[in-house]
């Protein structure tokens, strides 16, 4: 390491006093302040400045509003400028600023000069930590929710499947059965409507269990998936969609192909009830390091700033909120008249938690 004469080092703390964000006080023993940098003038009103000006010891108590201890988040019971034999080296305290209110630090006080009772008092702006861990928690709370719905959604379809619907079909085969009983023709009659009807309920049964969650994404992966869902719309609704995947059947993570699949799935779902089209399509591939997803329509299009669009719009927030999850984004290109296109794109980590 090299060394530093007493001439450069004084330069370079004050340089650090005079450039510093954090905001930098000295008092004397009886807590008048001896001196703050710039930093520190900025956060206080200017009747705090003028008091301190004027010799008031308590004139920072002006602007605190407490600082955080193991029993509450704002006391002044114990105080940090009136307890100096006490560490206080790292805390934090709240201090009503100007023009921001009352705002969050992580603060430092504490004696340098323990022969003339100099105090440094250092305080760092904890916002935009706090806006941050926020938004972490935020994801996190968002992601935990959408994976308890998954997991609830597949445990829901599983018994679907292998309970419900195979009560059913059981009870179907015992009512074949009287068919071919000594039965006369208005109870064989009876019997068929019977039949017609819990053949109705099984599909609406099974149908429900893909919709759910499929059991084809979890064993087979997204193409197969997605090659199931698009015959069941084309059945049902009569919308063919033009799907290509350029994947050789690669897999990934579940999280990743559950997003995909339900982005898909939304977009699908929009362009039948809002686009006016009986056909639209979907590619799935890999480019320049991105699982990328395209859902195309030549329907009616939109304007996305209207300020009432068709249908909530929860649909296109969940969209981003899920691609969110997994570090991707959602892109919706449209024009009333012209079509819409829903773009996902996931970034794919090379020996990483994507790849």
């Amino acid at each position: 390491m090299k060394s530093m004469s007493e001439f450069q080092l004084t330069d370079l703390l004050m340089k650090m006093y005079g450039n510093s964000a954090e905001a930098i006080f000295f008092f004397d023993r009886t807590g008048k302040v001896l001196t703050m940098n710039s930093a520190a003038e900025l956060i206080l009103n200017a009747e705090v400045l003028d008091s301190m000006a004027a010799g008031d010891a308590e004139a920072i108590c002006m602007s605190c509003k407490g600082y955080t201890n193991e029993q509450e988040l704002q006391t002044c019971i114990s105080c940090y400028l009136k307890s100096p034999d006490e560490d206080f080296s790292s805390f934090q305290v709240y201090l009503d600023t100007k023009g921001k209110g009352v705002i969050p630090y992580t603060a430092s006080y504490q004696t340098i000069d323990v022969e003339n009772g100099i105090r440094v008092f250092m305080l760092r702006d904890l916002t935009k930590q706090y806006k941050t861990q926020e938004m972490l928690n935020q994801k996190m709370i968002t992601k935990n929710i959408i994976k308890a719905q998954e997991d609830e959604r597949k445990r829901i379809s599983r018994e679907l499947h292998d309970g419900v619907a195979q009560e059913v079909l059981s009870s179907l085969v015992e009512l074949r059965v009287l068919k071919y009983m000594n039965v006369d023709a208005e109870v064989l009659k009876k019997v068929q409507q019977t039949e017609g009807s819990l053949m109705r309920l099984l599909d609406d049964i099974r149908h429900l269990s893909v919709e759910l969650r499929p059991a084809t994404l979890d064993d087979l992966g997204m193409e197969a998936a997605f090659r199931t869902h698009f015959k069941w719309m084309e059945k049902n609704y009569g919308l063919v969609v033009h799907f290509t995947a350029e994947l050789d059947s690669k897999r990934y993570e579940g999280e990743i192909e559950t997003v995909v699949y339900r982005v898909c799935q939304e977009a699908v779902f929009n362009a039948l009830k809002y686009a006016g089209t009986e056909d639209l399509t979907v590619r799935l591939f890999e480019d320049d390091g991105y699982l990328k997803l395209h859902v195309i329509d030549e329907g009616i299009g939109f304007n996305l700033n209207a300020i009432h669009p068709k249908g909530t719009g929860l649909g296109l927030y969940g969209m981003r909120e899920r691609a969110e999850l997994v570090e991707g984004r959602t892109t919706v290109l449209t024009e009333p008249g012209k079509g819409t296109s829903v773009r996902l794109e996931i970034p794919l980590y090379e020996g990483g938690k994507y790849a």
